[in-house]
């Protein structure tokens, strides 16, 4: 028995992700305020870790509501340098000042998946990878935001790994799955012991 999953996002990449995996699934972007969200967890504590589960879960039960009786997949990531979580560039100036603060130091992307049926989380899950950025000049910056442009600031650390990004780092620990945010190899391998996929 396999069972259609809902995916409670608008990201083509991460349904691209599900569909070249051979998943039968359906997209339903969710309706949520990540940021009013993160904002009612400010000195709570949470670790990066924590904050992305809470913002996968909050997805998933917004979709979940709307979705009686579906399995839904709510997923997020947030990047952590240190102590501090850092969010999507709002335009060209913060992607700058985000690339230099970053530059030789290593981040994480922790990367949360839940799954849901009706309002009830399933599983939980965390994949962390660590990423090491080189030595980046100020003006290597100017000239990798000027090739790339506004799909700066389409990800949490103003760059693609799958494209010229990958020319900022020297060093990362961990999957590419988990640094494009859908770590796939937990979540099939919670779906076959769910039976929901074929095992």
């Amino acid at each position: 028995m396999t069972e259609k999953l809902i995916l409670a996002s608008g990201s083509q990449y991460r349904k691209a992700l599900l569909e070249n995996a051979g998943i039968d699934m359906e997209a339903v972007p969710a309706h949520v305020d990540e940021r009013a969200v993160e904002a009612t967890l400010e000195g709570s504590g949470l670790t990066p870790d924590d904050v992305a589960v809470v913002l996968a879960e909050a997805k998933a039960d917004e979709v979940s509501g709307r979705k009686r009786g579906a399995l839904v997949l709510g997923c997020d990531q947030t990047l952590s340098l240190g102590e501090d979580v850092l969010h999507k560039p709002a335009d060209m100036e913060a992607a700058r000042r985000q690339l230099l603060r970053m530059s030789g130091k290593t981040h994480s992307l922790n990367s949360a998946l839940v799954l849901m049926r009706d309002g009830e989380a399933l599983w939980r899950h965390v994949s962390v990878a660590n990423l090491t950025m080189r030595d980046l000049s100020p003006t290597f910056i100017g000239r990798y935001l000027a090739a790339v442009g506004d799909k700066a600031l389409t990800s949490v650390g103003a760059y693609q790994i799958e494209g010229r990004g990958i020319q900022l780092f020297e060093k990362i620990d961990g999957d590419y799955f988990t640094i494009v945010g859908l770590p796939l190899l937990p979540l099939l391998a919670e779906l076959r012991r769910m039976g929901a996929i074929d095992g």
